[in-house]
């Protein structure tokens, strides 16, 4: 899990980000040095937990094993998955991530509604290591 980029589980699961207090822009992943806006004067940075459902703004699937510094288990076989840019238009803010396991890249559509849920990036008999994965609105997996 990286820390402080999400909290909650079930229907309170956010993605956390930060809002600066002097031009209301939100980041994610979060900020805690400075507000990376030019021209802003600076702010105070405020956690900020983002909207848990979006848009998605566009797709792809990954159908290969990423290069190093991705940390993947050369034994396992590699199991493509989705990845989904969604649109948060409260905070107008695109956040990419994975999207559930089971769900494909035909069956996404820019535009379609999708909401954010804990996942599991990778697990081994010692750690699971928890991000969040992005479900079509209405699906149950």
């Amino acid at each position: 899990m990286v820390t402080g980029w999400f909290t909650g589980e079930g229907d309170a699961f956010r993605l956390l980000g930060t809002r600066c207090s002097a031009c209301a822009s939100v980041f994610f992943p979060r900020e805690d040095a400075f507000c990376r806006v030019p021209g802003c004067p600076g702010g105070d940075l405020e956690e900020v937990p983002l909207s848990r459902r979006g848009r998605v703004w566009s797709y792809t699937d990954s159908r290969y094993r990423p290069p190093s510094p991705y940390v993947s288990d050369p034994e396992r076989e590699w199991e493509p998955h989705a990845l989904i840019a969604v649109e948060l238009a409260a905070e107008r803010l695109v956040v990419l991530g994975q999207a559930v396991p089971g769900v494909r890249a035909a069956d996404l559509a820019v535009g379609m509604e999708v909401e954010a849920v804990a996942g599991v990036l990778n697990e081994d008999a010692e750690t699971t290591w928890t991000t969040w994965h992005w479900r079509p609105v209405g699906a149950t997996a």
